[in-house]
């Protein structure tokens, strides 16, 4: 359905192998700043405060430039776009491995997220148009698979340069900046041209498009579903970390293998939950994904003594089901958008997503503290809110119209 571009199997392949390098790039410069946490507090003596404000840099200037990609971004040849954008991405990547304090590290991670922002709904718009409707959950699901490959190869290398070379937590940045190079080349030759469609180019017009998306009530569910998925997610995730480490006592040595074993599964549980999206009707098995993210989330933030066995055991389902209700998720959301304003419609989605994701974080770091003992309080607070946020999607994930074919399928 709406698809604009027609591509053969070995086309397809190779564009979803590109898409996944740039996905799995800037989800691990995102991922990276969770397990850093403890070692970025130590390095600059920050607070739960300071830290959250650090994580919400990157997805709070990600929302201003996606909101201002999203007037103009169907002007352009969305190849060129995401080109620029991820070299762009790169270099700003850099600038964090190079910054020698909290306030330019603040700032090196705001202009990440410039680029990356934008980045993460040019691959979405890419799945759109180039895959019929009913082959993007398993689309969608090898992109998910990207965040697994994150987990699962690129975090635990990273942490483990980390502790063992003397570039410390610079580390993470560098190898982030050198793997999406390499990844920009295999995106110069895979990616297709898209022209633009508006017919009318002059800049008179720019809001234009972005007038058309707001005016359309089903975009506004879709974007208040994004919100609540974020929230689902994002008050708890950054903080698992420090969590882990000062209140269950999991040793920073074993941070890798925590990643390694969420990823791992991860990897192969994305992929068979884009093929149940697309065989089974991508609302209902959002809904018993979601249920089942309740229970890890609910664990992990009221748990308080374990050994470090039993916080992998905690934390795997955990980054299973919490990242795989955006497979389905991910592939309603892009389908809600009015074919010819996908890329203004998929800019302020990815707007919405990092609000989303910068108010979750802030939230949370302004509701837990950390007490003499040096102990994080007030999780389990944070663990109702994400359940509270859950389970409004229930509902509102069967409001959400796909493009022609009706209410996402029950």
């Amino acid at each position: 359905m709406s698809q604009v571009v027609h591509l053969n199997s070995t086309q397809e392949k190779s564009l979803l192998r590109s898409l996944s390098g740039i996905q799995f790039s800037h989800i691990l410069d995102v991922m990276i700043m969770m397990p850093l946490a403890p070692m970025l507090m130590r390095t600059f003596d920050l607070t739960a405060v300071q830290f959250g404000v650090l994580v919400s840099a990157y997805t709070f200037m990600g929302a201003i430039s996606s909101i201002v990609a999203a007037m103009v971004i169907d002007r352009f040849d969305r190849r060129r776009v995401m080109l620029w954008f991820f070299a762009a991405f790169i270099v700003a990547t850099a600038l964090c491995a190079a910054a020698s304090s909290y306030h330019l590290l603040l700032l090196a991670r705001g202009l990440s997220g410039v680029f990356g922002g934008v980045l993460g709904s040019l691959v979405h718009v890419y799945i759109a148009d180039c895959f019929a409707y009913e082959h993007r959950g398993r689309a969608t699901g090898k992109i998910t698979a990207a965040f697994s490959v994150a987990t699962v190869l690129g975090v635990p290398f990273s942490l483990l340069l980390v502790n063992h070379t003397e570039l410390g937590w610079r580390a993470p940045f560098i190898v982030v900046a050198l793997l999406a190079t390499v990844f920009l080349w295999m995106a110069h030759k895979a990616i297709p041209s898209i022209p633009t469609r508006m017919t009318d180019q002059r800049w008179s017009r720019t809001l234009v498009p972005m007038k058309q998306v707001l005016s359309n009530a089903n975009h506004w569910r879709a974007y208040a579903y994004m919100f609540l998925l974020m929230m689902g997610g994002f008050t708890v995730i950054p903080y698992i970390t420090l969590y882990s480490t000062l209140n269950l006592h999991f040793p920073e040595t074993l941070l890798p293998l925590l990643y390694l074993a969420g990823g791992a599964f991860t990897f192969f549980t994305s992929q068979w939950i884009g093929k149940l999206s697309d065989r089974h009707g991508k609302a209902r098995v959002f809904r018993i994904t979601a249920l089942l993210a309740m229970l890890p989330i609910l664990a992990m933030t009221h748990v308080t003594e374990i050994p470090w066995w039993g916080v992998i055991c905690i934390t795997t389902p955990f980054f299973v089901f919490v990242s795989g209700r955006f497979v389905p998720g991910m592939a309603i959301i892009t389908s809600a958008g009015i074919p010819h304003l996908r890329g203004t419609f998929m800019g302020l989605n990815s707007a919405v997503q990092s609000i989303g994701s910068s108010i979750a974080t802030l939230v949370a770091g302004f509701i837990i503290t950390i007490n003499s003992a040096g102990l994080l309080e007030h999780y389990n607070i944070v663990g109702y809110i994400a359940c509270a946020a859950i389970l409004a999607t229930l509902w509102l994930v069967g409001q959400i119209r796909v493009g022609t074919e009706g209410p996402a399928k029950h």
